[in-house]
């Protein structure tokens, strides 16, 4: 009998490639969507053989009534309070109430367990919503991933292409960690129908300094990069307090402050991993920053 999977936010980039790989892995899939999602995201998932069940999301009965026996409800929700707390919180219940034994939060970011409480908005939503589902019964499991590989070559500006430089704040040989949303796609649906995953459960694709970056990038370029550091980590927290207080985009899930916030936890040491799990799931491809990068066939020159 196939197991079947609840995946909330199954319409969203992340939530495609994870309901991608619950097919492939033979899971019967139901997605949650909202009454207003594009009719096209509805049929395209429906052709995939995805049962799709549009609710009204703050509906937590009606939610409920579609999450009966299933064995994982996964969240890959993205949003800030009114979707990380409140529409969460009403999943989180739907699946109590369904008596679903296990949940999925939409964590899939750096490791925020060790870093300063106030100091990373959107980490701070995912921890105010981990104490309220600490408190609840279900079985939960979050996947820390670090941030996701295909910023490199999109929203994070660590590779600087043109100035072929890497930017750095602070300790050039301080490791970071990346992942590609295919891979954390993989190790979710794998998490989802473990029915012994624990509490939390760390992955990280490849992991690299940006004196290593370097290395890498003119190796695959054949032109000199460098490092570029315009400063150290208490310069980037000032720099940080002034984007915001200029332009504070409060309703903007990714402002410019909102990545600098991620750069200075990446490159100020409290998130890199001490213990990894990659190989609890024997047949998942790790995929490098040098792989990804060929694959991206990105413009390097």
């Amino acid at each position: 009998m196939k197991e079947t999977i609840v995946v909330v936010g199954a319409t969203g980039n992340l939530g495609v490639k994870i309901t991608n790989a619950l097919l492939a892995k033979g899971a019967e899939v139901k997605a949650i969507v909202r009454l207003e999602t594009d009719m096209k995201k509805i049929d395209e998932l429906e052709k995939k053989g995805v049962k799709v069940c549009q609710v009204d999301i703050s509906n937590k009965s009606e939610i409920s009534k579609h999450c009966v026996g299933a064995h994982c409800v996964v969240s890959a929700l993205a949003g800030l309070e009114e979707t990380i707390l409140d529409t969460q919180k009403i999943i989180l219940n739907a699946a109590i109430e369904a008596n679903v034994r296990r949940f999925i939060p939409s964590d899939y970011s750096i490791d925020f367990t060790n870093l300063i409480e106030g100091q990373n908005r959107n980490l701070d939503l995912r921890r105010e919503f981990h104490h309220y589902l600490d408190k609840t019964p279900i079985k939960a499991t979050t996947i820390f991933n670090g941030p996701f590989m295909d910023l490199l070559t999109t929203d994070m500006p660590l590779i600087m292409f043109k100035r072929k430089s890497i930017l750095c704040w602070g300790n050039p040989n301080q490791i970071m960690e990346f992942t590609t949303t295919y891979n954390v796609a993989e190790f979710t649906a794998e998490v989802a129908m473990d029915e012994d995953a624990p509490r939390y459960l760390r992955i990280a694709g490849d992991r690299l300094t940006c004196n290593q970056f370097v290395k890498l990038l003119t190796e695959l370029t054949g032109e000199k990069y460098k490092i570029f550091r315009p400063g150290g980590i208490n310069l980037l927290n000032v720099l940080i307090k002034m984007t915001r207080f200029f332009s504070p985009s409060k309703k903007d899930l990714y402002p410019a402050w909102q990545g600098m916030q991620y750069m200075r936890d990446m490159m100020e040491g409290r998130v890199v991993f001490q213990k990894y799990d990659n190989d609890r799931y024997s047949k998942i491809k790790w995929t490098s920053i040098k792989e990804f990068l060929n694959k991206e066939e990105v413009n390097l020159k």
